[in-house]
This record gives C-alpha cells, structure tokens and sequence, in this order.
C-alpha cells in the first residue's frame, strides 16, 4: 500500500532591504546544476533592471548566496565576473548567515505547518501568497540585524 504522494518544491529567493527581487521554484524533477544557476542568475539580472533601477543603472548591487556547490564553480564566478556583479563572501560553514535558512524560509514555513496540499502548483500558490505578506519594513529590519550581525 502506497502512501500519500509527496510534493517538493525547491524554491530560490533573491531579496534586499526592500523585499523581494526575484524568486522562482526550481522545475520537477531539476537538480541546481551550474547551467541552471547560470539561468537563475540571468533571470536575477533581469529583475534587478526592472525592479531595482536606481541600483542598476549606478552598479551598486550586490550577490550574496551560500558556499553551495553549484555556487561556487567556474562558470558561475565567470558569469558574475563577466557582468560585474560584486560578491558578498559568506565565509565557510556558516549557515547563520544565508538569510533565506535562517529567516525568510522558517517565516515562510510557519503559516504553512501542517497543511496538506493536493499538489505541487498548490503549495507552490500558497508560499509565493506567504511570501507577499511579508511587509517591507520586515525585510527593512532583518537587514538591520543581518549587517549587524
């Protein structure tokens, strides 16, 4: 007897002081390769110029993302030294500086505790919703905190 069908979705956020700037779930059944961060990233760039002009047309945005693998490879700090885009280093084995694990997914994941999905699209449609309540002034102050820090 099978049990009930399990649904996963790998979802990447780009965000800043003012809230979110792009963010996207990863496709069924796609690992985070170095080819599809590479499109990540293209499509971050994209994002910024549209929702971020006055950081885009002076160049003072900033990448900061973990040590994962696919991070740090050759293409990707190719890509990102090809296009100028500054990196903020995370140093190594520190989890408590990637915003996304240590503030925005478990504030992501609380109003969804214990909720049953019927399928991927729905707990896709329901964090992204989770995701536009969060207020700027939220994103204002884990900022604050995240460069104290």
């Amino acid at each position: 007897m099978a049990g009930p069908q399990q649904h996963q979705c790998f979802l990447t956020v780009f965000l800043d002081s003012r809230g979110m700037v792009h963010h996207e779930y990863t496709p069924q059944g796609q690992t985070v390769t170095k080819q599809y961060y590479k499109g990540v990233l293209c499509r971050l760039r994209s994002a910024v110029r549209r929702k971020r002009p006055d950081l885009w047309a002076a160049e003072t945005w900033q990448l900061h993302h973990d040590n994962a693998p696919a991070h740090s490879l050759h293409l990707i700090q190719g890509f990102l030294a090809k296009h100028n885009i500054p990196l903020i280093r995370q140093a190594p084995y520190s989890p408590d500086m990637a915003p996304c694990d240590f503030w925005l997914f478990p504030k992501l994941k609380m109003p969804l505790k214990g909720t049953r999905f019927e399928s991927r699209e729905d707990i896709m449609r329901n964090a992204t919703a989770q995701l536009y309540k969060i207020p700027q002034e939220a994103f204002q102050k884990y900022f604050q905190q995240w460069q104290d820090h």
